[in-house]
């Protein structure tokens, strides 16, 4: 590969700071009703009226929808399917999910009624006339709560409220090997839901189009997969539908998968034969937006007198809200970065979904990765505590060496390639750790807590581990002497266009700006992966070399016809093609418009697939300062080294390490989702309660990287866009936890606000 080429900036960033993005709620549509959404205003009972006859003869009021409407046309339940099957052989598949509620209610803010109307103000009117009451009954919220004996159940068919089990590894073996360790160190902890909050709230519009495909135009991360949802659901062929994502503020998990209100929307324009748009404000978003974490955990770490690790056994415990679908899956998908980059020879994990009368969760930026890697590096943490051993020392006695290198796993993940003991010096040095006393011997003269926080971390990306999983580029030549890069992958803010463009220009030998870019129409992509597991240049950049080869062997043909050659001596470079050995050539240019006089379209489908995925690493360390007196926890320092693979553009990169942290710092100090126990009425439903991370909550990110190519893909990258959330909650609440534990603190749970630390060090005092 060519390299490529330095750049300061991204090329979308003129575009999308300047104003200049076109989202979904900028595309213009005249005429277009407006969707507003009645919601139930309870977390568990049961509809016993839902009267809209009066509501639907309010001015302006075009339709009112309800779940009887759904029944008429045929449209079923729908929802992610989900397979898993437990330990004793049980089968588990999703509960259905009604697009609009009839009867049950399961958590605050199931949709009951869509109302379209001229306005939205009208169809909120409208709303408001809408007469509903509810039988209401008690709700659950916490796993605990959802477990125990007599709980109410969340669906009548599923006893426990379980949604599925699941479990992997030898029990016996590892139950015998933590008997027989010198030690055992248990930690039992919560794991906090947050929400992605994304910048720009759902929203979506459809309409008609000329000839008759129905069209859908969403904030969404994979079009291509919303479009098999919409042909499924209402039993449409997928020809007959247009999905269409343009800039899309945010995504992180949530934008993906069949959700209810953008396939309402759908729904709506096809029953009716009018353009129909809706958009979420910010409350609606914190009612209906599908969470993320949210788990407790069990664990065990045995060692034996020399401090190595002997057996690990977990339990984990994930809320996955009301209704069990494939988008419960992440702490399953990602459990076997439990065993982290350890040779720990006894691993074991069983997981319990459970149900509970709160909104779904999903997966969330890390979608399990960064709770697999906070369980194994808190044990770590403890054991060091508890055996007055530095546990950065604990962790080198334990390391996975490169000359073992690729890894045979315990536990599910066998890692290719790395060199952890290498990523946790470097790591190290980055951080400055040798002048931490000296820090810390500053804090302490202040009357402050200085706390030191490692996380050594393992992910996967390009998946899921297990199965095959592959994208689609596209290369074209244009008559104007341009390529188009039409990419099966999708950018919500990532800088995907910059490096793919980047890529396609080091590829081809050309200047950057004759590169054009096109993502999120499955009028032009009718394949890829769209965006998830960050494998954009994993899978998409190695599709688009492929691409490029594609295109270039068939532009071969055309410039040796044109130049009385075979097509085997031609040669390629920078856009131009020349018969081996001589001067005589034909620019790309003129070789696309003679492709297009003979009705040729000069096109390369480019596509790869992996067996497996690869495995990103890093070491990531904190700097805490607590103000004991008010609880006040203050990160001061964050730095971090990642293997990533061969990096390709590492101002990107970088970035996106930085992204990811700053989500995870955000769910350690500040961020939860909270609701009432035994009415399930969200507590957290403004930025009044739920506290986002601002630029001065954090400091100066220092990053750096340390190559380990891998095999797996011709690029040799691994994946970047998670790697900052799976390192930095496990750093972040290390050293909260080492500065808490000076005085005493321990098994502290996140999030680390003021009130919870000052009440912490208050217990401990007594």
């Amino acid at each position: 590969m060519t390299a490529m080429p330095p750049r300061l900036g991204r090329i979308e960033d003129d575009r999308l700071i300047t104003g200049q993005g076109r989202y979904t709620d900028d595309l213009p549509q005249p005429g277009a009703l407006k969707a507003y959404f009645l919601r139930a205003s309870i977390a568990n009972g049961t509809v016993t009226t839902l009267n809209v006859e009066d509501a639907r003869e309010m001015p302006g009021v075009v339709a009112i929808f309800t779940a009887a409407d759904l029944v008429a046309d045929g449209v079923a339940p729908y929802q992610a399917p989900l397979n898993v099957e437990g330990p004793d052989g049980t089968k588990y598949t999703a509960t259905e999910r009604p697009l609009l509620v009839s009867e049950r209610i399961r958590y605050l803010g199931e949709p009951l009624a869509m109302i379209v109307a001229e306005s939205l103000a009208e169809a909120m009117d409208a709303a408001e006339a809408i007469e509903v009451d509810f039988d209401d009954l008690d709700a659950v919220v916490h796993v605990t709560d959802a477990r125990a004996e007599g709980a109410p159940l969340v669906h009548d068919e599923r006893p426990g409220n379980i949604g599925a089990i699941w479990g992997r590894g030898d029990w016996d073996a590892t139950a015998a090997a933590l008997e027989a360790s010198d030690k055992v160190v248990q930690l039992r902890l919560p794991i906090s839901r947050v929400t992605a909050v994304a910048m720009e709230p759902r929203n979506a519009f459809a309409y008609e189009e000329e000839g008759g495909r129905l069209a859908l135009y969403a904030s969404y991360q994979h079009p291509v997969s919303l479009r098999a949802d919409l042909a499924n659901c209402f039993g449409m062929e997928p020809e007959s539908i247009r999905v269409v994502a343009k800039d899309v503020g945010g995504a992180f998990g949530m934008k993906h998968g069949p959700l209810r209100e953008e396939m309402l929307v759908f729904w709506a324009a096809k029953m009716l034969g009018q353009p129909v748009r809706w958009r979420a404000d910010r409350s609606e978003d914190f009612i209906s937006d599908e969470g993320g974490r949210d788990m407790v955990f069990d664990a065990s770490l045995g060692l034996d007198a020399e401090g190595n690790f002997t057996a690990l056994s977990v339990e984990v415990f994930q809320n996955i809200g009301a209704y069990a679908t494939g988008r419960s899956m992440p702490a399953i998908l990602n459990i076997g970065g439990i065993a982290g980059v350890y040779r720990t020879p006894s691993v074991a994990a069983r997981i319990e979904l459970v149900l509970t009368n709160t909104v779904p969760v999903t997966a969330y930026r890390g979608a399990g990765r960064p709770e697999a890697t906070f369980i194994i590096e808190q044990l770590v943490d403890k054991a060091a505590r508890q055996l007055g051993l530095d546990p950065i020392e604990l962790r080198r006695r334990n390391l996975i060496q490169p000359e073992q290198m690729p890894w045979t796993s315990p536990f599910i993940f066998d890692y290719d390639s790395g060199d952890f003991p290498a990523i946790l010096e470097a790591g190290l040095k980055k951080a400055d750790a040798e002048g931490f006393a000296a820090r810390k011997a500053e804090s302490e003269a202040k009357g402050l807590l200085r706390g030191f926080g490692l996380a050594l971390c393992v992910e996967t990306s390009g998946g899921p581990y297990g199965r095959k999983s592959d994208d689609a580029t596209d290369i074209s030549f244009n008559a104007d002497g341009t390529v188009t890069v039409a990419v099966g992958a999708f950018s919500a803010g990532q800088g995907l266009e910059t490096a793919m463009i980047d890529l396609a220009a080091a590829e081809l030998g050309l200047s950057p700006d004759r590169i054009r870019y096109v993502q999120g129409d499955t009028e032009t992509v009718k394949r890829g992966k769209g965006m998830g597991g960050s494998s954009a240049m994993i899978l998409g950049g190695s599709a688009l070399q492929d691409g490029v080869s594609r295109v270039i062997a068939q532009a071969k043909e055309i410039a040796g016809d044109a130049l009385e050659a075979d097509a085997a001596d031609i040669e390629y470079d920078a856009g131009t093609f020349r018969i081996a050995g001589t001067d005589r050539e034909i620019e790309m240019t003129e070789v696309a418009k003679l492709a297009a006089e003979s009705g040729v379209q000069l096109i390369g489908r480019g596509i790869f697939e992996t067996d497996g995925p690869t495995f990103p690493n890093g070491c990531h360390v904190a700097e805490v300062e607590i103000d004991p007196e008010t609880g006040q926890a203050r990160l001061d320092r964050y730095s971090a080294i990642e293997d990533i693979g061969i990096v390709l553009n590492p101002q990107l990169a970088e970035g996106q390490i930085h992204g990811g942290a700053v989500q995870a710092l955000g769910q350690v100090f500040l961020e939860e989702m909270r609701y009432g126990e035994g009415d399930g009425q969200l507590l957290t439903g403004t930025f009044m309660d739920y506290a986002m991370p601002r630029a001065e909550d954090m400091p100066l990110f220092n990053c750096g990287f340390h190559e380990v190519p891998t095999s797996l893909n011709p690029l040799k990258v691994k994946g970047v866009g998670e790697a900052g959330s799976v390192g930095g909650m496990a750093a972040g609440m290390s050293a909260v936890c080492d500065a808490l534990a000076q005085r005493g603190v321990e098994d502290f749970a996140m999030p680390a606000s003021p009130g919870r630390v000052w009440a912490a060090l208050d217990a401990a005092k007594g």
